[in-house]
């Protein structure tokens, strides 16, 4: 063999090495600097919207160089952005938002274009209950007075939400069914538009999380809840009732966290669940979840993964028993 014919040999097998060695060089600069877009499924002002711009904050000084920017796509209860974070190269620089119920039972209620499969959970931050809100000078003051207008005036009390398919709007579901009541469902692109229609009187109640409303701290808030649909009252607003005080057995939350592309590297994954993990220890984070009104329920996304199961059956019983579309 020539001279020549062994240098190109060595050439190629270097090359070669080096592409080996790429992806784990990759993952061990992770995040290199480079923009990490966290994709919200969901319109800004709402409870994802300011718990995940919250958290890219608090998550920079434990990852040196994170870039994060967060991009709003809301569409179809948050189906536009499941897609796209599907889409999305699993290299460690695109996550996305997780909300349940919708993350489920979008696809119970109809084919969607994304496989829940393909996306790994990385960490749940949060638990909110779902709850029935009217502005301040509505005249239904609880939920007994609501059930009598509705029964008074079937199909004329609307009733807001985040969109079909998501806990507002299976709350509602199962409310009317335990109620015996009709009223009329209007769905928006996320929280923040619906808060803004109670606020401006353009429905008659808002199917918001007891985290979304913006009540705490006011000495005269602009909106006031009903109940909230939690399996107990919430801690920080303990005059609250739930559903279930009421005379209801209707249990509903949102949950949400985080998710990746399903091939996202394990090492990458791992370091932003720890990194989570620690940054909502801190008093500081307390603190923002004080001021944030952020109903905080931790889970690692393993942890996460194996209570969807069940969490699906409950939404296809929903579905067969009471169909909300």
């Amino acid at each position: 063999m020539t001279q020549d014919s062994k240098a190109t040999r060595r050439g190629i097998l270097a090359a070669g090495l080096a592409g080996l060695a790429a992806p784990a060089l990759a993952q061990q600069a992770w995040p290199a600097g480079r923009p990490i877009e966290i994709i919200v499924g969901f319109a800004p002002g709402g409870g994802t919207d300011v718990m995940v711009r919250a958290l890219a904050q608090a998550l920079q000084p434990e990852l040196p160089g994170a870039n994060f920017v967060v991009a709003n796509r809301p569409g179809a209860g948050g189906e536009t952005a499941y897609a796209a974070l599907q889409a999305a190269r699993p290299d460690g620089y695109t996550f996305g938002t997780i909300n349940t119920p919708g993350f489920l039972s979008l696809g119970v209620q109809r084919r969607v274009r994304y496989d829940r499969a393909q996306i790994r959970l990385i960490a749940r931050l949060v638990d909110d209950p779902s709850a029935f809100v009217v502005h301040r000078d509505s005249p239904y003051r609880t939920l007994k007075d609501l059930v009598e207008a509705a029964k008074r005036r079937p199909g004329t009390i609307s009733v807001g939400s985040s969109g079909i398919g998501t806990d507002d709007h299976l709350g509602l579901t199962l409310f009317q069914a335990a109620s015996g009541t009709e009223f009329i469902h209007a769905p928006f692109a996320g929280a923040g538009p619906t808060r803004n229609a109670v606020l401006g009187r353009q429905i008659d109640v808002a199917g918001l999380n007891l985290g979304e409303i913006g009540m705490l701290g006011q000495e005269n808030p602009m909106l006031r809840a009903l109940a909230g649909m939690g399996t107990q009252r919430w801690e920080l607003m303990p005059d609250v009732p739930n559903f279930r005080e009421e005379g209801y057995d209707v249990i509903m939350t949102s949950e949400r966290g985080l998710g990746a592309p399903a091939g996202i590297p394990d090492e990458i994954a791992k370091r932003l669940e720890d990194a989570i993990a620690k940054v909502i220890a801190t008093p500081e984070w307390a603190e923002k979840v004080r001021q944030l009104e952020l109903a905080m329920s931790f889970r690692r996304g393993a942890e996460w993964e194996a209570e969807m199961p069940a969490q699906l059956a409950r939404y296809q019983g929903i579905w067969q028993r009471t169909p909300w579309q």
